[in-house]
């Protein structure tokens, strides 16, 4: 189970990078384009890093998952929006099925058993 959890975890951060990297693919598409295909990826990090990260600031009970499921959305319908429809409804199926299984209890808690291995006693 233990392997099978950090798959699923490398998973989920390979989700985040596609969102990014859905995010970066409408940017090219808009005007203007040297703006945009930079500065949207950079701004979704930066909401990802501050509110749905697992060490986020600003995170909490409800607010990680409400941002979770407004970048998937977003990267989703940007991919829709662009005219990949295939990979837009496959980046949300995707999206919700990694991110689900990483709720179950036994792999939510691999990173802090992972940490609390790491750290000295002391």
């Amino acid at each position: 189970m233990v392997a099978f959890g950090w798959c699923v975890l490398l998973l989920v951060f390979v989700d985040e990078i596609l969102a990014v990297a859905a995010f970066g693919a409408w940017g090219w598409q808009q005007s203007p384009q040297w703006l945009l295909v930079w500065l949207l990826p950079l701004v979704a990090m930066t909401v990802w890093f501050a509110f749905a990260s697992p060490r986020a600031r600003y995170g909490g009970s409800l607010r990680r998952p409400v941002v979770k499921i407004v970048v998937f959305g977003l990267a989703s319908l940007a991919l829709w929006d662009i005219g990949r429809h295939e990979l837009a409804i496959g980046l949300l199926v995707f999206s919700v099925v990694v991110n689900a299984l990483a709720q179950v209890p036994a792999i939510a808690r691999l990173p802090e058993q992972a940490r609390s291995m790491r750290e000295p006693a002391a």
